[in-house]
């Protein structure tokens, strides 16, 4: 079985190399590389292209944000998880192109889960961040009927058209228009608006 590649980006050389020990007791996963701040990262992977990037918010030279979206610009398929101390910027960091935000606080319990629902397709929260953001949202009416829900839950795990049109026994033109009925609906410009809403709401 093909190893699942992975690339490690902190400041911290400890983090790295607790990662790294965390990571080397799985038999299907595998560190190709670590990378000090987002400058060395960037240079990283025009020679190893892992599967995912785990990085922090806080780097030198370019900080984590700035390289999510770079690395998503230049290689959209590298899943990105954000792993730091910091709260306050997990949705910037999805609207960036990010596939989840784990805290440091939360390593230890829930790198693994993290990293699995990320390779799944899923995107994943801290559940204590989940928690907050719900915790933080007014109220309000649901504007979206039953069936677009289901769809939206299905973008959120990053479902093709295709895919969400299989699962739900409807026909991919059916899916698109739901899609643009979502998009309408929240006052949406992407699907990362609708990842970040399906997550405050609890969908995924």
């Amino acid at each position: 079985m093909d190893r699942y590649r992975i690339v490690l980006a902190d400041d911290h050389v400890l983090i790295r190399q607790g990662l790294g020990g965390l990571i080397k007791g799985v038999a299907d996963l595998e560190v190709v590389g670590e990378a000090g701040d987002g400058i060395e990262l960037l240079a990283l992977l025009k020679s190893v292209i892992p599967h995912m990037v785990i990085l922090d918010i806080s780097m030198p030279h370019l900080r984590g944000i700035e390289a999510v979206r770079a690395i998503k610009g230049n290689y959209p398929a590298v899943k990105i998880l954000v792993l730091t101390m910091h709260r306050e910027y997990v949705q910037q960091a999805l609207a960036a192109g990010a596939d989840g935000y784990l805290l440091k606080e939360d390593a230890d319990r829930d790198l693994f889960s993290a990293i699995e629902n990320i390779r799944q397709g899923r995107v994943y929260l801290s559940p204590r961040l989940a928690g907050e953001l719900l915790g933080n949202r007014a109220p309000s009416a649901e504007p979206l009927s039953n069936r677009e829900k289901e769809v939206l839950k299905l973008i959120a795990e990053g479902k093709s058209n295709k895919e969400i049109a299989e699962t739900l026994f409807i026909s991919a033109r059916t899916v698109e228009s739901h899609r643009a009925s979502i998009l309408d609906k929240l006052k949406s410009k992407n699907t990362a608006d609708l990842v970040k809403y399906a997550i405050q709401k609890g969908y995924v």
